[in-house]
C-alpha cells in the first residue's frame, strides 16, 4: 500500500467541511489546513489573482478514485485543483497509521 498526498485549494469557508468530510468517510487520514494562501494563476485567457485555502490531505492509492470524487462532488469550483504526489518514503508507523484509518 503506498500513501499519497493530496493538494487541493479551496475557498476558506469550504475547507472545514471538505477535509472533515474527507476525514468521517475514511477518505483520509488527515486533512492539515493552511489558510490564507495567495492563488495568480490564469483562467479563461485572463491573469486571476484570489486568496485561497490549501488542504494537504494524507491518504492511500486505494482510496483516492473515492476521494477525487468527493472533492469534486464538494468542491465550488468549476475545475478544482487536485493534486496527488506519491510518496517515496514514508515511516512505517506513520503509514500504518494511513492504512489503518483510510478504507474504501
Amino acid at each position: 500500500m503506498e500513501a499519497l498526498l493530496v493538494l487541493t485549494t479551496c475557498p476558506h469557508d469550504v475547507a472545514t467541511e471538505l477535509a472533515r468530510n474527507l476525514v468521517h468517510q475514511k477518505l483520509a487520514a488527515c486533512v492539515n489546513i493552511l489558510p490564507a494562501v495567495q492563488a495568480i494563476y490564469r483562467w479563461h485567457d485572463a491573469v486571476e489573482e484570489n486568496k485561497e485555502t490549501l488542504l494537504l490531505i494524507k491518504t492511500t492509492t486505494s482510496c483516492y478514485e473515492s476521494l477525487e470524487k468527493e472533492i469534486l462532488k464538494l468542491h465550488p469550483y468549476e475545475t478544482p485543483e487536485i493534486l496527488a504526489i506519491p510518496t517515496s518514503h514514508t515511516s512505517s508507523t506513520y503509514l500504518s497509521w494511513i492504512v489503518s484509518s483510510c478504507s474504501e
